[in-house]
């Protein structure tokens, strides 16, 4: 057992890190003494060290409760999955040194932009949210799949193309038409009834798997047209910032 200053000391997250990880019910210690000293014990390091890996990742700390507390979750698979995360950000961090030592080299007038790229991290990061199935999104999908036929389903697949196809056929407006935008809300609430709460930051996840990963992408052209999942990509992200300056 282990005091939270001896696991401060240790792993460098602040004793006041610690306190409010066990307030909102994150990182409980595996016990507290009489006298009020909380103490952890190689389980409660073991789950401290999955949530500063899931941090150095850029998940919030809401969806790092939810995974670790599922009774689904696996830990050898979780860890899989940071190793991939993270290599994809080794990657990008990779790629940024290389344009940064090109600007010292040629000059700042160069311009190149595809170093700052992070949707196939992002992509990835909504990916493994949805195969961990730990999200309260995931539970919603599995309780509402659990109560529709399989006709159903595909009454709902069907239902879900016409609205990308519907989005398809306004290709030739800007994204943030109002017109574009009204199709982009009712797509949320079409998603929200019949699958999972469909929150901004889904849907802008689910904006940019739509765009980045060829199996949606294939799909959403098909029923729309070609250029139609990038559109929609575009009007997604108009849509959810838009929300945020509101």
């Amino acid at each position: 057992m282990r005091t939270v200053k001896e696991v401060s000391k240790l792993t460098g997250v602040s004793v006041r890190t610690l306190h409010y990880y066990d307030a909102i019910g994150l990182l409980k210690p595996a016990k507290v003494t009489e006298a009020g000293y909380r103490m952890y014990d190689d389980k409660a390091l073991g789950r401290l060290q999955n949530i500063l890996l899931f941090r150095e990742l850029q998940f919030p700390l809401k969806e790092i409760r939810e995974i670790l507390d599922s009774p689904d979750f696996d830990p050898s698979e979780a860890v899989a999955r940071q190793i991939e995360l993270l290599e994809l950000q080794y990657q990008h961090i990779g790629e940024l040194i290389t344009l940064a030592r090109e600007i010292q080299s040629k000059g700042a007038a160069t311009m190149n932009f595809e170093a700052f790229d992070k949707s196939e991290i992002e992509q990835y990061k909504a990916e493994a949210k949805a195969k961990w199935g730990k999200t309260q999104a995931y539970y919603d999908y599995a309780q509402k799949s659990a109560t529709q036929t399989e006709e159903e389903q595909k009454e709902i697949t069907k239902q879900l193309l016409g609205r990308f196809s519907e989005l398809g056929t306004l290709r030739h407006l800007p994204p943030a038409a109002e017109e574009v935008q009204g199709k982009i809300s009712a797509l949320q609430e079409f998603i929200t009834d019949n699958y999972y709460v469909c929150t901004d930051e889904i849907l802008n996840g689910l904006g940019q798997m739509y765009a980045g990963d060829e199996r949606f992408k294939k799909n959403i052209d098909r029923a729309g047209g070609d250029g139609t999942a990038e559109f929609v990509s575009q009007a997604i992200s108009v849509y959810c910032c838009s929300r945020r300056l509101l």
